[in-house]
């Protein structure tokens, strides 16, 4: 499980059909082969360690739902290590299942800050509404406003500086992951109510 709270960009040293090599620096300190790690929200495994560098596998269901295949050596990409139990809550939920990707349509001044607009599809806009959570590239954002097919969020500068969000450009896509809780009780409001097995009590 994941934050949403981006750790540090690395940059993309190789990338195939299969797989990719990140370089990093805060993640590499307990990093291990067979860890999880989320690449621009997507939750991948570990598969090798060299030097100041690490390996994953993209398999095509990864590619499929993700941006991850548009990825070439140099790009940047967000990195967070899963959420250790004793650690601090900042973000929210994020499993690092990667919805389905949206494009960035419009980057605009807000003071200090910039108000992104995104296009989302309706299986996650579905679950998107104004002061909710959602994740774009991994990183644990709140909706400003939205309707049936777009969302708003205002990325502050910390944010903006320690992000992939500084190269972004309208046409890009995004990795999406709406809220798990809202996937829970759209499924519990909706779904026939199953009967109790009392077997186990006779």
């Amino acid at each position: 499980m994941f934050t949403g709270i981006v750790e540090e960009v690395g940059l993309v040293v190789e990338a195939s059909d299969t797989g990719l090599t990140v370089s990093a620096s805060l993640v590499m300190d307990d990093l291990s082969v067979s860890d999880s790690i989320s690449i621009n929200g997507a939750c991948l495994t570990v598969t090798g360690i060299r030097g100041s560098a690490f390996t994953v596998d993209t398999v095509p269901e990864t590619l499929r739902r993700t941006n991850l295949g548009d990825l070439s050596a140099g790009d940047p990409v967000n990195l967070e290590r899963p959420m250790r139990a004793d650690g601090r809550f900042g973000g929210h939920v994020v499993q690092g299942h990667v919805d389905a990707t949206g494009s960035v349509l419009s980057i605009e001044p807000d003071g200090e800050a910039r108000m992104f607009k995104f296009e989302a599809p309706s299986s996650v806009m579905r679950y998107v509404v104004e002061k909710g959570f959602v994740a774009v590239d991994g990183a644990s954002l709140t909706v400003v406003n939205c309707d049936h097919r777009t969302f708003t969020v205002t990325i502050i500068p910390y944010t903006w500086e320690n992000t992939v969000f500084a190269s972004r450009n309208p046409g890009d896509a995004v990795n999406l992951e709406a809220d798990i809780m809202a996937k829970y009780v759209e499924r519990l409001a909706s779904s026939p109510r199953l009967p109790v097995d009392t077997a186990d009590e006779l």
